[in-house]
């Protein structure tokens, strides 16, 4: 058995050049050639292997042919772990046999399972390696452009994985983070395998609940919170880009995504900064990415205008057509173009490499328990808000707008750590600011509307009228929310 630890990477096709020249270039680097690899990969009509959460692949290089089977590993951030058993064959089918009886679930029928096996999906690519000296550590890089076949279907592969042969892991990011620095490259949470099922359709589909709190515990040391923090919001990055690629043509649960993909970045720059570990070049990096996401407002109220069509315009008779209007502007947003403009984005990449970086290195500084770190957090967060909506002063509309973002902040503080207070409390005091945030998106949602029918003058009216109606509730919410006890004192 070899426990196989790789950092796996996507890149543009474009790129494959510039790729290899650099990597022709790092100090220590050794060309081992390139080969066209040819990858069935086997499973039962009812996923069996896929339910045991084993991958089983035969690999063919000419007339050379290896079996292997991948058993449960683990993904954290972006470096992959997992025991894999390699076999040498004469056919292109694979023999369950010749592996390991002991890797096998108890009771399992091999007989059976053998005698169901098909190939479910390809994998053609071609191959070119290098073995890099870095120090004590020697890592395998694996540059791979090709295609994944399944069903009549099929679909481009580009990646780069960095694969551990001896040393630190820290290798890998070492060298992936050089190569990040001239060719924009992307963190790959899903294998190939995992691509594949997909594409012949036996795969789960990808869903991701909201996050109403992160999973922390009182007795975390301030180390270990730091860790799962990133380590949680990294996951779900990566799982929410997979999701708005899937989803572009679906453009009102694609606007929910990106919004999602937007808290989820801003909660790991919130933590690195909360935890005095946001070093100027992240948040150069952060602040680029944010530009690209400065659509994600605009994409939720038109959302709101083309999907609630009732609650927001009511009985008016052109309910349906501002509805339709408030569609077409949302799908003019081009969710597919501005996702490959992110991952074009050199400080995309660069940025998720770091953020594993501190992943593994870990939170060394501060002292005090977990729950007086996440007092003082929540503190400051609220402090903020406060003086962006004191009591006593009626707010205007923009000022309002202006205030959504600091809000989201605060909403964010409160996710993070909110699991270490009761949760009524929590919920009874979030409650209305939440919906103050809902009522912010539904004012420029108004807005929007407002821009996209200049000339009617009875809309704008009306408008105006929904637009002053909701500011009163809000003010109403705001003032009683300011006046609540918070439940972290």
């Amino acid at each position: 058995m070899d426990a196989e630890i790789e950092l796996k990477l996507f890149f543009p096709p474009e790129h494959k050049s510039a790729l290899t020249s650099l990597i022709n270039d790092l100090n220590g680097a050794q060309s081992k050639g390139a080969k066209q690899l040819f990858n069935g990969y086997f499973d039962t009509p009812d996923l069996q292997l896929r339910r045991w959460d084993m991958g089983l692949r035969v690999r063919g290089i000419d007339d050379f042919r290896e079996q292997t089977i991948k058993t449960a590993g683990k993904v954290a951030g972006g470096i992959h772990s997992r025991p894999e058993y390699n076999v040498t064959i004469t056919g292109d089918v694979p023999d369950l046999g010749l592996f390991p009886a002991e890797i096998w679930p108890e009771g399992a029928v091999l007989t059976e399972v053998q005698a169901q096996l098909g190939c479910v999906f390809n994998t053609d690519f071609n191959r070119h390696s290098w073995h890099v000296r870095l120090d004590d550590s020697l890592v395998e890089i694996a540059l791979d452009q090709g295609v994944i076949r399944a069903a009549g279907r099929e679909e481009p592969l580009c990646e780069i994985e960095f694969e551990l042969l001896e040393g630190s892991p820290k290798a890998l990011l070492t060298l992936a983070q050089q190569l990040a620095k001239t060719v924009s490259l992307r963190l790959g949470k899903a294998s190939k395998a995992q691509r594949g099922y997909q594409l012949a359709g036996k795969g789960k589909a990808q869903t991701l609940d909201a996050l109403a709190v992160m999973p922390l515990a009182r007795d975390l040391e301030l180390g270990q919170c730091f860790t799962l923090l990133l380590e949680t919001a990294l996951e779900r990055w990566q799982l929410l880009e997979a999701m708005i690629a899937a989803s572009v043509d679906q453009p009102r649960d694609c606007a929910d995504l990106w919004q999602r993909l937007l808290a989820c970045i801003t909660l790991l720059e919130s933590t690195l900064s909360q935890f005095g570990m946001l070093e100027p070049d992240m948040a150069e990096g952060f602040a680029e990415v944010r530009a690209q996401l400065d659509f994600v407002d605009d994409a939720q109220a038109l959302a709101q205008l083309a999907g609630n069509q009732q609650q927001i315009f009511g009985r008016r008779s052109d309910a349906t057509e501002l509805s339709l209007r408030a569609l077409q502007a949302l799908v003019g947003l081009n969710f597919a173009n501005r996702l490959q403009n992110l991952w074009q984005l050199p400080a995309y990449g660069q940025l998720q490499l770091q953020l594993v970086s501190m992943m593994l290195e870990g939170f060394k500084g501060g002292n005090g328990t977990l729950a007086d770190f996440a007092s003082g957090q929540l503190e400051a967060a609220w402090e903020k808000i406060h003086q962006a909506m004191p009591l006593g002063k009626p707010l205007s509309l923009d000022e309002y707008r202006q205030a959504g973002r600091a809000l989201d902040a605060a909403l964010l503080v409160g996710l993070a750590y909110g699991n270490l207070f009761p949760m009524d409390s929590r919920r009874v005091f979030r409650a209305p600011w939440e919906d103050l945030r809902q009522g912010i998106l539904v004012l420029l949602a108004y807005g929007l509307m407002g821009q996209m029918c200049g000339d009617n003058g009875e809309l704008q009216q009306w408008l105006d009228d929904k637009t002053q109606s909701l500011a009163f509730a809000m003010e109403q919410s705001r003032q009683a929310a300011l006046k609540q006890q918070p439940y972290w004192r």
